[in-house]
């Protein structure tokens, strides 16, 4: 199964070509890549639950059962504005890359707080830490019963705004002694002064290892937890639907299974290797960046109670039974972490590969195969998460400091991006 996600011992080439190209200053390097796509795009309605009935179809947002006694109303900060939006364009990076913060230690997740507050988790030492706008860091809290190694510690991150009843609280998925769990802190203060309460557990018992962990949190516009796990090296465990390990897990904010789940338990979607990054467009289509084994880094269309093949095939196979990814890359040129939606583009992360991936467009269905393009190849290290930042940026974290990149003296970084429609 190979030893670590992101050092493989085979190289392969792309699904079928690569074509570099150089745009403007030599920071911004794009190569194109188009990837065979079996069949056209699934729609974009895959978020929330389905209507009754035995065969029932998702919708955008909340579904009737999602928004019966109990469940969560949608997220006021993620649902659709009541105005209708302009379309979607297109972006693309405008400029080199601008410094945020500089000294981060094996960075692994950064959020945006609706206070303009930014916190970053760090794997190895558990620390929530806040990044001022001067740049300067300020340790908020240590997480504590995490138990960091190999690939597992403090991973992924989300917030959620109070709803008036509810306290705001800051979720962390981590690796502790005996599993992968996820827990949510209140979240109190503001810039310069957060604070985090006792942790109270959200959901326990997903199998850990020292690698393939998954990791990666997001509340959905349909206001529910998704929470994506690996298959933590069993991976007979990525097709069993009771097994929360290989899964894209959709739950309640306290951590129930949400309604209208596929398979009655946590459960939104299965068959997956070790997903780590996942985001939505403005049709409300899910995204997921999925690492492969020896052979292909996937990004897929996530719906709901689709599986996505593993450990039965990987990439793209043409069988029927599963789902197969919109693209997919040499591991050698992704190895895929975080994901983030910008305009019409999706921006990937890549570890082993060290760039930022942008596919377009991601909200039109007719669109045969997408186009995938490459920036800053090598001249940043390896990069763990990107985030939309402040209008039309990007921000990146980067991952040199953990054990496997070549940190230079400012390592870890988080960097602004500028966008710009894509020409």
């Amino acid at each position: 199964m190979g030893s670590a996600d992101d050092r493989r011992a085979m190289r392969h080439p792309l699904a079928i070509s690569s074509a570099r190209r150089t745009a403007g200053a030599g920071t911004r390097r794009a190569a194109s890549t188009v990837a065979r796509l079996t069949g056209s795009l699934l729609m974009a309605a895959v978020l929330a639950a389905c209507t009754a009935g035995p065969a029932p179809t998702p919708s955008v947002l909340a579904s009737p059962e999602a928004s019966g006694p109990g469940s969560p109303s949608p997220d006021p900060t993620l649902t659709a504005p009541a105005t209708p939006s302009p379309p979607p364009v297109p972006m693309q990076p405008a400029g080199a890359p601008g410094v945020i913060a500089t000294g981060l230690d094996a960075p692994w997740s950064a959020v945006r707080l609706p206070d303009g507050g930014v916190l970053v988790s760090e794997r190895d030492t558990a620390r929530i830490i806040e990044v001022a706008g001067d740049g300067s860091l300020r340790t908020v809290g240590q997480v504590p019963g995490v138990v960091p190694s190999g690939e597992g510690g403090l991973l992924g991150l989300a917030h959620r705004p109070t709803d008036g009843t509810d306290p705001a609280y800051l979720y962390a998925m981590f690796t502790a002694a005996d599993d992968n769990r996820i827990v949510r802190m209140p979240l109190t203060g503001g810039p310069g002064s957060y604070a985090i309460g006792a942790p109270q557990e959200v959901l326990t018992g997903i199998a850990k290892a020292g690698n393939h962990n998954g990791g990666r949190l997001a509340f959905g516009p349909d206001g529910f937890l998704y929470a994506t796990t690996g298959d933590a090296g069993v991976r007979e465990a990525s097709q069993d639907p009771a097994s929360p390990n290989g899964k894209i897990l959709r739950m309640t904010p306290a951590g129930a299974p949400a309604p209208g789940n596929p398979f009655g338990n946590r459960v939104w979607s299965l068959g997956h290797r070790n997903v780590q990054g996942i985001g939505w467009d403005a049709a409300g289509g899910m995204w997921a960046s999925e690492f492969g084994q020896n052979t292909w880094d996937e990004l897929n269309r996530i719906t709901r109670g689709a599986n996505y093949g593993w450990p039965v095939v990987e990439g793209i196979a043409g069988d029927e039974r599963f789902s197969d990814p919109v693209l997919q890359w040499a591991t050698s040129e992704a190895s895929p972490s975080g994901l983030a939606v910008v305009g019409d583009t999706v921006f990937l992360a890549a570890l082993r590969g060290e760039r930022v991936w942008a596919v377009s467009p991601a909200t039109d269905a007719s669109e045969a195969a997408p186009a995938a393009a490459d920036w800053f190849a090598g001249e940043l290290g390896r990069i763990r998460d990107v985030v939309p930042g402040e209008g039309d940026e990007l921000w990146v974290l980067t991952n040199n400091t953990d054990g496997r990149g070549s940190p230079g003296p400012d390592d870890d970084r988080l960097l602004r991006v500028p966008l710009a429609p894509a020409g």
